[in-house]
This record gives C-alpha cells, sequence and structure tokens, in this order.
C-alpha cells in the first residue's frame, strides 16, 4: 500500500513538473497562453500535495502567469488556485484542519511578535496547541509557498544602523497595496540589508547611499513593478540589494533614457559628418567615395587652406594641404 503511495506521489509530481514547463513557456511569451485554462484546470485535479509544492515551485509559476495574462477569467481562476494551495498549507500546519488565511495587516503584525520573542528559534518554530487539542498555524504560514525557501536573516540587534536600515527597507515593502503571494516584508528587508553590508563590507563608504537608492525606488509610486516583484520573490532581495539605478528604473524612465541616449548618438554623428560631401576622396580605411570635406585656413593668409576630410562609412578623419 505505502508503494502505491509513493508511486502515485512521484506520477503527480512528473505532471505538476510537465505542466510548470509549459505555463513558464508562456510567461515568456514563447507559447501562446489558450491552452492555459485547460492546463490549471489540470492542476486543480492533481491530488498535490504540500511537499509537491515545495520541489515543484508550481505555485510561483501560477502567481506569474496570473500577473501576465490579460484574461481576467484566467486570472481569477489562477488566483483560487493559489488561495487553495494557501489553505493546504495552512491545513498542513494546523493539524489537518484547515483555516482562513489571515488579513495581510495581521500577518505582519503577529510576524514582527513573533521574531521579536523568539529571536533566538529556528525560523520555522513547530506548530503550537492552542488549548483545544489542535495545533494552531504559523501566523507566516499563509503568506506565501515560497516563505519555507528563505531562512530569516535580520542585523544584529545591538546594531543600530542596520536595524534602521532594515525598518527603511521594510517600510518601503509595505509603502504601497501588498501583491497576492507576498513574503515576509520583515525577512526581505533583513536579507536585503545583509547582502548590502556584505558588499559594501560594513555601513560606512556607499552603503547609505545604495541603501536610499533602494528606498527610493521602492517608494516610487511610478514604478510599483519593482515593490510587487520583490515582495512576491519574482527578483531575489540579494539580487535587489546588487541593482544598478538602470536595472531599477520603471519601463518609461529607461524609454526616456534610451530616446536621450539615441539623440545625443545621433547629435555627436551629425556634427561628425557636417562637411560637403563629395566623392572626389578615397578613404584608405576603408576603401569607400561616401566622404564630405571642408576647408581652414589653419596657417598665414598666403599659404593654401588645410582640407579636413571624413569618411561617412567607417567615421575615418585625416587632412591634407
Amino acid at each position: 500500500m505505502k508503494k502505491r503511495q509513493t508511486l502515485a506521489k512521484m506520477s503527480c509530481e512528473e505532471d505538476v513538473l510537465k505542466i510548470a514547463k509549459k505555463l513558464e513557456k508562456m510567461v515568456e511569451n514563447r507559447k501562446s497562453m489558450d491552452s492555459a485554462p485547460e492546463l490549471l484546470e489540470t492542476l486543480t485535479k492533481l491530488p498535490i500535495t504540500l511537499d509537491i509544492l515545495t520541489k515543484t515551485r508550481i505555485g510561483m509559476t501560477v502567481n506569474e502567469l496570473r500577473k501576465k495574462t490579460t484574461d481576467q477569467g484566467l486570472s481569477k481562476r489562477a488566483k483560487t488556485l493559489i488561495k487553495d494551495w494557501k489553505a493546504l498549507l495552512s491545513s498542513d500546519r494546523g493539524g489537518g484542519k484547515a483555516s482562513t488565511p489571515p488579513s495581510q495587516d495581521s500577518q505582519n503584525s503577529r510576524a514582527s511578535k513573533d521574531e521579536n520573542s523568539n529571536s533566538s528559534a529556528p525560523s520555522t518554530p513547530a506548530p503550537a496547541n492552542n488549548g483545544n487539542g489542535n495545533a494552531s498555524a504559523h501566523p507566516l504560514a499563509s503568506t506565501s509557498i515560497k516563505l519555507q525557501q528563505y531562512p530569516r536573516a535580520s542585523a544584529p540587534m545591538d546594531d543600530e544602523i542596520r536595524q534602521k536600515s532594515i525598518d527603511m527597507l521594510s517600510k518601503a515593502l509595505r509603502s504601497g497595496e501588498l501583491p497576492d503571494g507576498t513574503l515576509d516584508p520583515e525577512d526581505l528587508a533583513g536579507r536585503i540589508e545583509a547582502k548590502l553590508f556584505d558588499v559594501h563590507r560594513g555601513t560606512t563608504g556607499k552603503y547609505p547611499a545604495a541603501l536610499r537608492s533602494r528606498v527610493f525606488n521602492l517608494r516610487d509610486k511610478k514604478n510599483q513593478a519593482l515593490r510587487e516583484n520583490v515582495l512576491t520573490g519574482t527578483v531575489a532581495p540579494e539580487k535587489f540589494a546588487v541593482m544598478t539605478s538602470e536595472e531599477m528604473a520603471s519601463d518609461d524612465v529607461k524609454k526616456i533614457r534610451e530616446k536621450f541616449t539615441k539623440d545625443s548618438i545621433l547629435e555627436h554623428q551629425m556634427s561628425m559628418q557636417e562637411g560637403t560631401p563629395s566623392d572626389m576622396f578615397r578613404c584608405g580605411k576603408c576603401g569607400k567615395n561616401n566622404c564630405t570635406y571642408s576647408q581652414v585656413q589653419t596657417r598665414s593668409a598666403d599659404e593654401p587652406m588645410t582640407t579636413f576630410v571624413f569618411c561617412r562609412e567607417c567615421g575615418n578623419r585625416w587632412k591634407f594641404c
């Protein structure tokens, strides 16, 4: 009997992995989303366990699909499926009895209290008895399936500068509405600060500027996608800590910068190509006759002018008297 259950579990895990690969292709625009409803329906019918969810990371894939699609019906179906898996997680932590996931604000408050009262405890404590014979769910159990993949990171309690940095990052992460599948903001803030501390080898030098840059971009109302990507784990906290300002910028800012760059290049090219077009000159570098020339009096008035030639093909420049 035990062998049959093991084989059934392996078969279910393989099916989930196959579906996850197909959904990833849809998220990356390498495949049409026409078959997405059927794949989600199949996931609904599969006997998925908490262990399968953790190994396959299907929860994150479905959540990315929900954000990517413009089909409201498909988005709602994916959201419902994620909620069912969260309930499964709560049920597993709660001794087999599913409970309604607490609100995000309640989770954050309870998470903060839990961290302060159990700073020396493991990152995923065992369920506690509530007095009625049922084990109560961990405060962060329903926050996200991915939460278990991240051990809690925090700065030393006696380091005031680092603690203030974590508070700034945590407040920036909570500066707007929290999306579905949000990870623990306190944990994310601790991981970001820890990476900044390691990269800059302390809290001096470029550490303050890097911290301010991350806080500013997280609070930017025109760049909400960045904050949501960090909160849902799409962008790992360690990666976010070392991103450049160009990488953190919103799509609108990136387009503006690209336009300025193109305009600057065009202006530079136009200034380099000023002169009279002529095919009388042959470029010694590329052998083409597509050139422009200009003449400037660089010596005394009784001397002939100096001719400057510019090749419009390869950019080669030369002069002769």
